[in-house]
């Protein structure tokens, strides 16, 4: 993608790159966790096609195949690469999947629930494996808009089922 930047211009702590636009509602999801009493640091943002091989590589290594792809994306499939994809975690915190479920955190907890209001969807919800194809990532967001992220919460539904009902196959 072009016009990656660092998310340092929203005010994290980090180089990591995200697209642009996102900056501006990204800034507004920092300062309201924040405000909150909640900080959120970015673990994982933008991810080159070869830096996302030896991610899947890494797991398929440590997990089996199998396993790797319910929890990490074949190169040239994953979100990250898009440069909308983030994954957060509690400031001064460990990556959040070193935990048993970083929504059950102060911070995850309020990311679960707010996020969508700067226009950030959870891409991989609890007990949705079976419409998204990959385990439950409680970090994982994909920026797609205040108005989407707003329908897609008030709907209940997945970003995935939500680009099945406008793209059918």
């Amino acid at each position: 993608p072009t016009e990656l930047v660092p998310v340092r211009q929203a005010g994290f702590d980090s180089d990591l790159l995200m697209r642009g636009f996102v900056m501006e509602d990204m800034r507004a999801l920092r300062e309201a966790a924040v405000a909150a009493g909640h900080p959120l640091a970015v673990q994982s943002a933008y991810r080159s096609y070869s830096y996302q091989d030896r991610t899947f590589n890494y797991w398929v290594n440590l997990q089996g195949r199998q396993a790797a792809l319910l929890s990490s994306a074949r190169p040239g499939h994953s979100e990250h690469q898009l440069g909308t994809a983030v994954d957060f975690r509690s400031a001064n915190g460990p990556p959040a999947w070193d935990l048993a479920d970083w929504a059950d955190t102060p911070a995850g907890a309020w990311t679960v629930a707010n996020a969508w209001r700067y226009g950030f969807a959870l891409s991989y919800p609890k007990n949705t494996q079976e419409i998204t194809c990959y385990i439950y990532e409680p970090w994982h967001y994909r920026y797609v808009g205040r108005e989407l992220a707003a329908q897609l919460q008030t709907r209940g539904v997945t970003l995935r089922e939500w680009l099945w009902e406008v793209q059918p196959y």
